[in-house]
């Protein structure tokens, strides 16, 4: 009789679970919490989503996997402390006040902390912030190198032999570039345990842990792959020199290439960019940790994950090991969203988009108010393919340079005054060019090898992208009308393009 019923009873019991299950999966948790994760001097070039065979990025790859990938992701300045108070206020570098190398990021400038402390959230900033002072900008926890080093000058961790090879100390500029651009792909003076990004994923972990059962935004940006391409002992020679890809540039090239990158050897390079490698596969794995810590807290599906370079980086293209042009290695970077199941798996997408667009889409996506002093747009029809339409330009500046570029689908405008300051350490040996016009055909010209702007049948090409380029400065700048619409065109990017912050050091790293 017993069975008999059990018989009877299992069908309507699989029947509830089954409902249940259905259930679930259409109504998948509503994403609560933010975690952002930022690489340094991340070319998109280097990550196995994105194309690339030789690199071994397992863990952003997954993420690739379980997301949303953006093909063409622009960083709107490339340079480092520019490009990452862009990122957390949703507002241009001149917008900001934030273009130099070691400008103060302005108090007055409300990050996304700031936004979602006001609607309960814990905040948290962990590793590389370039904030250049002592505010926390909305952060109520904010840990950085100084904290590493207070570490681990208390737990120096495995000490290194004398007999294994480390990099020397990193004086860009000082030494020759071989050196500090590591040509002999050498790892830091540290075992992966002990070392620094280690150390920020440990962070990130327990704040995770800390704030599991309440809303949370929390922020956690790593050195790598920043030169000198840093990473821990047990990654040494992971990448053989002699099967690394080097791009050629071309004969345009010759007239901008730095000095200090000119007698560089082609095995030195090969070098420059296995030790690259080593990095990112480094990075990778601490971005691996923090994802996992998400999955055994239970916190994946409710929580929206976002993995950027704050910019990319020019690994001998154009003959040079930098990020401050505005040629596509240099300022499109990899943006990854990971929704739970909020969010398409697998999905790539081409539209072009900016890094101003991230705190919008962000704050859609969890339903917060948006912040209203964004000048972004948010990419959530994008990723809900409610829309395959974004933006027709994006732009970017390096002020440092007095440089902006505007970008359409087919065409790429840079202008610049050509005052860069030779001291910098980036003296071509030629004089300062002075103003100078770029224009390339980027479905035609992908590599950027021939500047068309002097092109007599592009004429009017060039003029529209300029006039669209100072559309863009007046729409978004705090000071707009304090250039004249009586100057000329020409006259009009060269005041839109001085620094706001000129009195800040400028030395560009």
């Amino acid at each position: 009789m017993r069975t008999t019923l059990l018989i009877l009873l299992f069908p309507l019991l699989w029947s509830c679970h089954s409902s249940e299950t259905s259930e679930a999966s259409q109504n998948p948790p509503t994403l609560q919490n933010i975690l952002i994760i930022i690489g340094d001097d991340h070319s998109a070039n280097v990550l196995g989503a994105y194309g690339n065979n030789l690199i071994k990025t397992p863990n952003l790859d997954r993420m690739a996997a379980k997301g949303v990938r953006f093909n063409r992701a622009y960083a709107n300045a490339p340079l480092c402390s520019a490009s990452r108070q862009c990122l957390i206020t949703g507002r241009y570098p001149h917008a900001t006040g934030v273009t130099l190398l070691q400008t103060s990021f302005p108090e007055e400038q409300i990050t996304i902390a700031d936004h979602l402390k006001q609607q309960g959230y814990a905040t948290g900033i962990i590793g590389k912030n370039h904030f250049n002072n002592t505010k926390s900008h909305g952060f109520d926890v904010k840990i950085e190198r100084s904290d590493y080093n207070e570490h681990h000058a208390a737990n120096p961790g495995q000490a290194v032999p004398d007999s294994i090879a480390t990099r020397p100390p990193w004086k860009p500029f000082r030494d020759p570039a071989r050196i500090w651009l590591n040509a002999e792909a050498l790892p830091g003076g540290a075992y992966d345990a002990d070392d620094i990004g280690t150390w920020y994923s440990k962070q990130a972990n327990q704040f995770l842990a800390d704030h599991q059962a309440e809303p949370f935004c929390l922020v956690l940006g790593y050195h790598e792959p920043h030169s000198p391409f840093n990473f821990p002992i047990e990654y040494f020679q992971k990448y053989d020199p002699a099967n690394m890809p080097l791009p050629t540039g071309s004969a345009e090239d010759d007239r901008w290439i730095p000095e200090i990158f000119r007698d560089l050897t082609e095995e030195e390079r090969k070098g420059i960019i296995s030790a690259y490698y080593s990095s990112v596969e480094y990075l990778d794995k601490n971005v691996g940790m923090v994802l996992d810590q998400l999955d055994s807290l239970g916190l994946t599906e409710n929580t929206l994950v976002v993995y950027l370079g704050d910019h990319g980086y020019l690994l001998n293209d154009h003959q040079r090991f930098e990020k401050h042009m505005m040629w596509e290695p240099a300022v499109r970077a990899p943006l990854i969203f990971q929704g739970g199941r909020q969010f398409p798996q697998g999905l790539a997408l081409d539209p072009m988009v900016e890094f101003v667009d991230i705190v919008p889409t962000l704050l859609e996506a969890i339903q917060a108010p948006a912040l209203p002093t964004g000048q972004g747009k948010s990419l959530i029809p994008l990723i809900k393919r409610d829309t395959n339409k974004h933006k027709d330009y994006i732009f970017s500046e390096f002020l440092a340079d007095n440089k902006a570029m505007v970008r359409s689908n087919r065409w790429k405008y840079i202008f610049t005054t050509g005052k860069r300051d030779l001291a910098q350490g980036y003296a071509t040996g030629f004089p300062a060019p002075g103003i100078t016009h770029r224009l390339y055909d980027e479905v035609n010209d992908p590599d950027e090898t021939t500047n068309r702007a002097t092109d007599p049948a592009l004429a009017d090409t060039l003029l529209h992208m300029q006039e669209v380029l100072i559309d863009w400065f007046r729409q978004t700048h705090p000071n707009p009308d304090t250039v004249s619409r009586e100057m000329s065109i020409e006259q009009q990017l060269v005041s839109f393009c001085e620094p706001p912050d000129a009195n800040a050091n400028t030395q560009a790293k």
